[in-house]
């Protein structure tokens, strides 16, 4: 499967787990964007539209389902898939991130192969 010209957009706080993810993606051959909170999140998502969203929870500014509830609200960014990535392992989390419109929800640590495949199957 290609990917080439698809845009994933990283939203996490943690330097070191952005620049693994976009080592990641970028060697299947997609576009990568980073946001380390969720007002550049929103503002990045509403200039670029990107295709898929990794989205962690726990940010500054706004945390992750501040950002996939407005992103589900709007017309705009509905269509666009949201898969959570975060430490918060709780069921009232994953089952909250699934009601807000969230595809996937992969906890940390994850494992890199996990993510890339769970990206790629939304994104084809």
């Amino acid at each position: 499967m290609t990917a080439s010209n698809k845009t994933v957009l990283v939203v996490e706080d943690k330097v070191s787990l952005t620049q693994m993810l976009q080592f990641l993606f970028l060697s299947k051959g997609l576009d990568v964007e980073i946001a380390y909170d969720g007002i550049e999140a929103m503002e990045k998502i509403n200039t670029l539209r990107p295709d898929l969203v990794l989205l962690d929870i726990m940010m500054p500014k706004m945390d992750g389902f501040e950002v996939l509830e407005k992103l589900k609200d709007s017309p705009d960014t509905a269509g666009i898939p949201i898969i959570m990535l975060t430490a918060r392992k709780s069921k009232h989390d994953m089952d909250r991130a699934r009601e807000l419109g969230a595809v996937e929800y992969i906890t940390k640590p994850f494992k890199a192969v996990e993510v890339v495949d769970k990206v790629l199957r939304h994104l084809s």
